[in-house]
């Protein structure tokens, strides 16, 4: 009972630490600025820079939210700025899992999560998928599914094009919706950022 307990305590200290690291890494976070294009065009730098190019603009345009910003919502009918935010971390958990080959077993929730652990977890999801794929094969593209798990175990699979016009261009979509809401609540998208360039124009 006492191990039980001991090791209970040392995975929750993992978690909290876990939890400080990512906090304290903010300003370290991928995506202030677009990475270098690579060299070659493959399918798989071809669907990196597109991935980066989520990541560039979800940066920016949850870059500086105010707590008014993540609770505004332009109707009664519509998400709140939050609630879209959310939606884009699942969005980009299924974007991950894609390119490492896991199932998606339903949402993942984001409720227990700060706001600066939601951006920060889902940028870094953006990294990590868009680093796999940069350095894929065309085959090896060609082999990445979406898997969606149901609760009996079975699974459903589509090919990764469904990916590209599916969870990555709705994941773009909802970022558009994001620097929309904020510049409605009074806290408009940083516009020294060039979206062409993914860069600062000063």
């Amino acid at each position: 009972m006492r191990n039980l307990l001991c090791l209970l305590l040392f995975l929750y200290s993992m978690m909290a630490y876990s939890q400080d690291s990512i906090t304290d890494n903010s300003k370290e976070l991928p995506y202030a600025i677009i990475p270098d294009y690579p060299e070659s065009y493959s399918a798989g730098t071809i669907a990196a820079r597109v991935v980066d190019g989520l990541g560039f603009r979800y940066y920016w345009g949850t870059e500086g939210l105010r707590s008014e910003d993540l609770e505004f919502k332009p109707n009664e009918d519509a998400r709140t700025t939050e609630e879209t935010i959310n939606h884009i971390y699942q969005l980009t958990n299924t974007l991950k899992n894609a390119t490492l080959g896991k199932a998606n077993g339903g949402d993942v929730s984001s409720e227990n999560m700060s706001f600066e652990e939601k951006r920060a977890t889902t940028l870094l999801n953006i990294k990590a998928a868009s680093d796999i794929l940069r350095t894929s094969s065309d085959e090896e593209v060609a082999s990445y599914k979406l898997i969606f798990k149901r609760k009996d175990g079975s699974t459903t699979e589509y090919p990764f094009w469904n990916m590209l016009n599916g969870p990555l261009a709705d994941a773009i979509w909802h970022v558009g919706q994001v620097v929309s809401f904020r510049r409605s609540s009074g806290n408009p998208f940083n516009s020294n950022m060039s979206l062409f360039n993914g860069r600062s124009r000063n």
